[in-house]
């Protein structure tokens, strides 16, 4: 038992090193013999932990260890007097007859303040007006039990500091001496954003189910195109047989609430191939896989007992194209960097930020002030920013406890399209000033208080009221824009953390942070989750989720149609990173502020794309955006 102890807390705290250390593992250990928990639960509790403390700042080390092992022993004696607290019964002490007053003192209690009067005092007349209502708790004092006095923007540590990067070997694009007359990018938005438009909270069932259906279809005609089967090769997972075939279906959980695992695996088809139905899946014999609720898949076995399909072989999906351009294009694009006979041209240099932009205790809006600083001095040619702009999980616009700056035209009932244009619009404006040539772009977030559309897929902000500059543009979430030729895929919802916790996984060799994104990339969409997480079940501790408001009927939104990006752009709650994956360009800025201290973005170099002459003579050449574009994960 503790052999296999010590292999999952290895698997789950350090699968790309050795193992942990022996004091460390003893730590853990201990906390799993005190508190009765599994080291999968262990490691969700230290997921929570680093995300409370700062994920780039946390590391598992003996003196961590030890505070973490504190943290989870605060947290389970809160628990306790919580629930001790809530089966205790009030008392109160006996009513007792005063020399003067009411008889047993009954308005008292009807009262303010009359806890505080003693007895046989005389009752003024103001004791008996209505109550005024309490002023809501400020974050000063404690949200949600947990106090927000976090490090001060201005004494944050390490400004600048690269966390993660990738391509080292590209030197960093060098500000120029003066703005570009005009801009050196250009944009396409290669998603239909008008379908993006759709009325929210008016979801069939039909319809949600027909998508979901239709998917599968789609799936196995793919199938059969890149494994050249016949048509009789496909067969239903659920009617018994001693034939070999092939079942494609989606990957759910035996129990709505349950959390998948080897044991809870089903297979639900097609109502085309199986009816619908769900069928147990039996994966013993395989040596490695993965899998996580919603992920289409497509399986060779047989179902000789009727109970359940024994899975002898997982067949790969085909991958997604990489884009394309023509080699005119390509050219015409790398004249506007400067490139020529003479000259290798100068590289495009790209911010990418994802909110909150403010810390919980405040609404100075620091961190965008410093970002768009650093997009000014160094005259970038872009900057990707991701929702929420307002946050509506942020305490002082949750409660409303807030005072607006006193500055003309602002009046103290303004609405958030004027606190938009206040915290936001002011601060990229200025970057727009300081660089005409400068593209924004926007994403929506579910939790932005400006948008209207509160489901997934989102429809754009309107820009019309926002009085923004016309360098900046605005997109719906998800959304595919091209930047010159590099083909960007974008989405603010957070995938990863959802996938992080759902999905199980058997003999992988590739870490975590990789294996995710490797999923979108597989299933060709940006939510293959099915079902989303709850908000309560996505929430741990103090660290704050927003539940989903997926709206089926219209998934589709979300699909890869075409083909796979150059580069991914994902925040996430889970550590900041970049990553090649497939040849595709993962960036998970983080968020820019995180609850109490500074937070992290990203920057990408890339260079120009040269082009040989064999290439030139080709219809279409990829992009290679992988090889040329450097891209860092740096401290506010």
């Amino acid at each position: 038992m503790a052999a296999t102890s010590n292999e999952n807390l290895n698997a789950l705290f350090a699968p790309a090193r050795d193992g942990l250390q022996p004091d460390i593992l003893g730590v853990l250990e201990s906390i799993l013999r005190l508190y009765s928990i599994s080291p999968q639960e262990l490691f969700y509790k230290w997921e929570s932990y680093c995300l409370k403390m700062g994920p780039e700042e946390t590391k598992l080390d003996l003196p961590t260890a030890r505070m973490f092992q504190k943290d989870v022993q605060d947290n389970f004696e809160r628990s306790n007097e919580g629930k001790r607290s809530e089966r205790k019964p009030a008392v109160s002490a006996t009513p007792r007859t005063a020399s003067k007053g009411d008889v047993y003192g009954m308005l008292d209690e009807l009262t303010p303040n009359a806890g505080s009067r003693r007895l046989g005092s005389v009752k003024r007349k103001n004791d008996f007006q209505t109550p005024a209502p309490k002023r809501v708790a400020t974050p000063e004092k404690k949200v949600n039990g947990s106090s927000l006095a976090g490090i001060p923007f201005a004494e944050r540590q390490n400004v600048g500091e690269i966390l993660q990067q990738v391509n080292s070997h590209v030197p960093v694009a060098e500000p120029p001496i003066a703005p570009y007359s005009e801009s050196r990018i250009r944009v396409i938005a290669n998603t239909d954003i008008k379908k993006f438009g759709y009325k929210p909270m008016s979801m069939r069932l039909t319809e949600s189910s027909e998508v979901l259906d239709e998917r599968i279809d789609d799936f196995m005609a793919m199938v059969q195109k890149h494994h050249k089967l016949d048509e009789n090769a496909f067969g239903n997972a659920a009617a018994q047989s001693t034939n070999d075939i092939v079942a494609v279906g989606r990957i759910a959980c035996d129990t709505p609430e349950g959390k998948l695992n080897q044991a809870s695996l089903l297979l639900e088809m097609s109502r085309r191939m199986g009816a619908g139905l769900r069928v147990p899946l039996k994966v013993d014999s395989l040596s490695a896989y993965s899998f996580f609720p919603g992920q289409i898949v497509a399986v060779r076995g047989t179902n000789a007992s009727g109970n359940y399909f024994q899975v002898n072989e997982i067949l790969t999906l085909p991958a997604p194209a990489p884009p394309v351009s023509a080699p005119s294009a390509i050219e015409a694009y790398n004249e506007k960097l400067g490139v020529s006979e003479d000259s290798t041209g100068t590289p495009l240099n790209v911010l990418f930020a994802s909110g909150p932009y403010t810390a919980d205790d405040n609404l100075d809006f620091e961190p965008l002030q410093a970002l768009c600083t650093k997009a000014a001095e160094d005259m970038v040619d872009a900057m990707v920013l991701t929702g929420p702009f307002l946050d509506i999980e942020h305490p002082l616009l949750a409660s409303g406890d807030f005072d607006l700056p006193d500055v003309k035209g602002i009046a103290q009932d303004a609405d958030m399209t004027t606190l938009f244009r206040l915290w936001i619009s002011s601060q990229l404006d200025k970057v727009c000033l300081a660089v005409p040539s400068i593209t924004i772009i926007l994403v929506p977030s579910v939790r932005d208080a400006i948008s209207k559309h509160i489901s997934w897929p989102q429809e754009h902000i309107i820009k019309r009221e926002l009085g923004l500059a016309k360098q900046v543009k605005m997109l719906p979430d998800p959304c595919f824009v091209s930047l010159n030729e590099v083909l960007l895929g974008i989405t603010s919802h957070d995938i990863l953390v959802q996938l992080s916790r759902e999905q199980i996984s058997h003999g992988q060799k590739n870490e975590l942070l990789e294996r995710l994104p490797g999923y979108l990339i597989d299933q060709r969409h940006f939510f293959p989750l099915h079902p989303p997480l709850s908000r309560e079940r996505l929430t741990q501790g103090d660290v704050k989720a927003t539940g989903d408001c997926i709206d089926l009927g219209y998934l589709k939104l979300g699909e890869w149609s075409k083909a796979r990006p150059d580069v991914l752009v994902l925040p996430s709650m889970l550590t900041p990173s970049v990553k090649i994956v497939d040849s595709v360009v993962v960036i998970n800025p983080g968020s820019l502020s995180k609850r109490k201290a500074a937070g992290t973005y990203s920057q990408m170099t890339l260079l120009p794309r040269e082009l040989s002459d064999e290439e030139r003579s080709q219809t279409d050449v990829t992009h290679n955006v992988f090889e040329r574009a450097r891209v860092d994960v740096l401290r506010i």
